[in-house]
């Protein structure tokens, strides 16, 4: 029988939503809401079959208390849509709302109500559902495995969440689900076999999580995937085979893990309508197959920061990809050589971006018709700048028995160029003209500068040496000055090894030994006589200038430090390529320290445990404090990230990647670091501008560094993409000085910690919050971070509390919670929101303490405590750096 007008009136009135315009609010009580109220629809018969809340909201009186109150809406016996996006429903899920939901119901829509809690076991009892949405809320806790009962459900988006856990088998009895995404959350454990049985599963988001293990063979059962996403996360192994058998897949995205091994020549050859593919950052090694070229859809292709070698592929003008105009390639850092042939360079040519860099690319890059980005530096291209040495093209062409006979001759035209032989000559004899005559002057004004230097620093160094005692002991805290220096005494800075010596230390520089491509050279490990293990950086001064590689050694000529890398000594016999000797760190760098793969026998990956990240943490921070605070003038470092964080065998960090070491700007010093970089710099880097000089820009970058160690999620700190940027966005919304639990949302899963060893993660992840601060000039100084990170309990408890522990609901203005969030609570609702910690079941963690929170969220269980003032400085001092 349809119900009345007053009982619809009565029934959704339970829901408190009014459209925005604000004369809604007087709507005449006697109107029928199937015709007159905004968001209602009703069928034939009077009665309401759709709810939807977008862009409405609450009224004045429902504002003062927002919860989850929609009892109304299990009246309403023909519903079948309930799409509540956007609108606040502050609150967690209750219980009943599974069981007592309309059997007609098939789509709920609760994405950014702003609900939280676990979600309720009975919500697998609505199995009408065909469409669930409960993503970019704060639903923590693990995926109940009654969500497998809603055998109708197509659509399932539980994203941007703070859900944890293992995904439960019985998960995947959601057989007819066609998208299914679970990105951008905590969860741990494999990516289960029996996701292979959804056969009508066409999207796959599993990308931003904490899985681990291999990518399952069964996957490759699903032929109606779309999109196969499982970036970020830590994956290892090799691709299986059953991937070809994806016939339908568009987007294959895998980037960001630990996956290994060779690409199968057949890999691609089933995936004709794969549109992008990503793989970079991986460990992937060996050649390029053959069927990733015939893929005739493809617009978007990522194999950056990689191990892939082989040669570019000898396409022809019929087969290069025609559909990939205004698309986008990036092959760069990686090992691959040979020249471009005519067809790759007309695919070149259709691309909208292209990078091709760090690489062992030679012969000549065509210079018509190319795409409107390409990046080309660090090949053994003869007409580009910023190129490899021709020794170090010689020997890795040699390692691998290709003979390299290219020369450098300007004027050879190539293979593509469309202009005349007479024009490219000309042009080529205007560049040389125009070059001879620049560098000439350039040298001139180069050798008139160090004479004035030199002449100057003669005149000083008598005053040097009468006044040096009385100079270092009266700068506090043992700060070191010194006046600026130009001619670097070799001999004084380490030992001066030949290239023979360095050659049979590295076995000629083989591929065995090489490690990586760094930034400003390729790293080696060697041996020398004596027996001891190094590092050679073998420096390519065609790319980098001889000032810069002067910086580093008259680094190492002034300042030593415990905390700073091992100097060995040096080579410059060469005038083309130079070499930095380092003592070699046992385990290497953060960023390969922080977990190895498992040992036979040994499940999963293996993790550093909470002592030594501190131990880490505080070592590196002691490193920049020797550069910000004892160096006169202040140092800045510029390259902060995991990789430059080197470890020797008790992991001790040794602070290495000091090429680029500078004064800070503004500090009223003229030395020649600052001098050297400004001068060394190419046009490419003035176009696209060094890290800032700044002080403040090395606390920033260790803030990220403290995030990885809190959280285990690698290559942040060194990245600065859109994706990272969204991480951390998404990762600071839980961190807050009075809600302990929401730390527990972002810890790294093999993280083991007990209740004491939480508050200290808790601790470090404020402090880094703190180096993140979006205005720098509000960020702490290093030797502020350096106390916290040494006493980590005292930024979350209070100084006087007792031995029991007692929870302090209070702050004072000039304590750390107003130094660190002072510059954001105005803005934290909006670019940088938070959520709150709800009270959950966690037998692994003992609670400290129970308050009672005012806020609108209601009442909740958290830990809140008032940190020491003498940790931190006043917010005046921060702001005075």
């Amino acid at each position: 029988m349809p119900v009345t007008i007053r009982q619809r009136r009565r029934l959704l009135r339970s829901t408190d939503a009014n459209p925005t315009p604000p004369r809604t609010l007087l709507r005449p009580r006697r109107v029928d809401p199937c015709s007159s109220w905004v968001g209602v629809g009703c069928d034939t018969g009077g009665r309401v079959v759709s709810l939807d809340l977008y862009g409405l909201r609450r009224t004045r009186l429902g504002r003062q208390n927002p919860r989850f109150a929609v009892e109304g809406i299990q009246n309403l016996t023909r519903l079948a849509s309930f799409n509540a996006t956007g609108f606040t429903l502050l609150g967690s899920i209750p219980d009943w709302f599974g069981s007592r939901l309309p059997p007609s119901l098939a789509i709920l829509d609760l994405r950014r109500t702003s609900i939280y809690g676990d979600i309720p076991y009975s919500l697998g009892g609505a199995t009408g559902l065909t469409v669930l949405s409960l993503a970019e809320n704060s639903v923590t806790g693990s995926i109940p495995p009654t969500l497998g009962r809603l055998r109708n459900l197509s659509f399932l988006d539980l994203s941007r969440n703070l859900l944890s856990g293992d995904v439960p088998a019985e998960f995947t009895g959601i057989k007819n689900v066609t998208y299914l995404d679970l990105s951008s959350n905590f969860i741990t454990g494999v990516v289960l076999p029996e996701i292979g049985d959804l056969s009508k599963l066409e999207t796959l988001i599993l990308a931003n999580n904490s899985f681990t293990g291999s990518i399952p063979p069964e996957l490759g059962n699903v032929s109606s995937l779309f999109t196969l996403d499982l970036s970020f996360n830590s994956l290892f192994g090799a691709l299986p085979d059953s991937l070809s058998n994806l016939s339908n897949l568009r987007h294959l995205k895998l980037g960001s893990n630990f996956l290994s091994g060779f690409l199968r020549s057949n890999i691609f050859s089933g995936l004709s309508l794969l549109e992008s593919i990503t793989l970079s950052r991986n460990n992937f090694s060996g050649e390029l197959p053959d069927s990733l070229w015939s893929l005739s859809k493809l617009r978007f292709l990522d194999i950056s920061y990689n191990n892939f070698t082989g040669s570019l592929p000898e396409l022809s003008s019929t087969n290069a990809n025609r559909n990939a105009i205004g698309g986008s390639i990036n092959l760069s850092h990686n090992l691959l050589y040979g020249s471009i042939s005519s067809g790759f360079a007309i695919l070149l040519s259709r691309l909208s971006y292209a990078d091709i860099s760090d690489n062992y690319l030679r012969g000549f890059v065509p210079r018509d018709g190319t795409s409107r980005i390409l990046s080309v530096k660090m090949n053994c291209f003869q007409n580009a700048s910023s190129q490899r040495t021709q020794a170090v093209c010689e020997h890795f062409y040699e390692d691998r028995g290709i003979p390299y006979d290219d020369i450098v001759n300007e004027n050879s035209p190539p293979a593509t160029s469309l202009r005349s032989n007479s024009s490219k000559s000309y042009n080529a004899w205007k560049y040389i003209v125009i070059a001879v005559v620049g560098g000439t002057a350039l040298l001139v004004l180069v050798i008139i500068s160090v004479m004035l230097c030199f002449r100057r620093c003669r005149s000083l160094s008598s005053e040097q040496r009468d006044g040096s005692q009385n100079a270092s002991s009266s700068i506090p805290g043992g700060g070191l000055t010194r006046p600026p220096i130009v001619a670097v005494n070799l001999p004084a800075v380490g030992v001066a090894f030949t290239f023979e010596q360095l050659a049979r230390a590295t076995l000629d520089f083989g591929e065995g030994n090489l490690i990586k491509h760094g930034k400003s050279g390729d790293i080696y490990h060697g041996i020398l006589e004596n027996g001891i293990n190094v590092i050679v950086k073998r420096i390519d001064m065609g790319s980098v200038k001889k000032e810069s590689y002067m910086v580093e050694l008259d680094f190492f000529a002034s300042f030593s430090h415990e905390r700073l890398v091992p100097f060995v000594g040096h080579c410059s016999e060469n005038e083309n390529e130079k070499f930095l000797v380092y003592r070699e760190m046992p385990h290497r760098d953060l960023s390969n320290a922080l977990y190895r793969k498992p040992s036979p026998g040994e499940e999963g990956l293996q993790s550093l445990d909470w002592i030594t990240r501190l131990k880490i943490a505080t070592g590196a921070a002691e490193a920049l404090c020797f550069l910000h605070h004892e160096c006169v003038p202040p140092l800045v470092h510029r390259d902060i990230q995991a990789s430059s964080i080197l470890l020797d065998d008790k992991f001790e960090v040794r602070l290495g990647s000091l090429s680029i070491v500078c004064t800070q700007e503004g500090d009223g010093y003229q030395n020649v670091f600052s001098r050297f970089l400004r001068f060394s710099q190419t046009p490419e880097q003035s176009g696209t501008g060094l890290p800032p000089a700044s002080c403040a820009y090395d606390v920033h970058c260790f803030g990220k560094v403290l995030l990885e160690l809190v959280t285990g999620k690698l290559g942040v700190s060194g990245s600065n993409d859109a994706s990272t940027n969204e991480w951390l966005e998404h990762t600071l919304r839980f961190i807050n000085i009075y809600e302990k639990e929401l730390i527990t949302k972002i810890v790294d899963p093999l993280l083991i910690v007990d209740e004491d060893l939480l508050e200290e993660v808790w601790a470090m992840a404020i402090v880094a919050r703190s180096c993140l601060n979006p205005k720098s000039s509000k960020r702490p100084l290093m030797k502020y971070i350096l106390k916290a990170l040494e006493n980590p309990l005292k930024v979350v408890r209070d100084e006087n509390n007792s031995a029991s522990g007692r929870l302090k609901a209070t702050s004072s203005r000039g304590s750390w919670n107003a130094v660190l969030f002072g510059s954001w609570r105005h803005s934290s609702s909006a670019d940088m929101p938070s959520v709150s910690a709800q009270p959950r079941d966690d037998r692994s963690l003992r609670r400290s303490g129970t308050i009672r929170s005012q806020g609108s969220a209601g009442e909740h269980s958290f830990s809140r405590r008032r940190p020491s003032k003498d940790i931190f400085p006043e917010p005046q001092d921060i702001e005075d750096s």
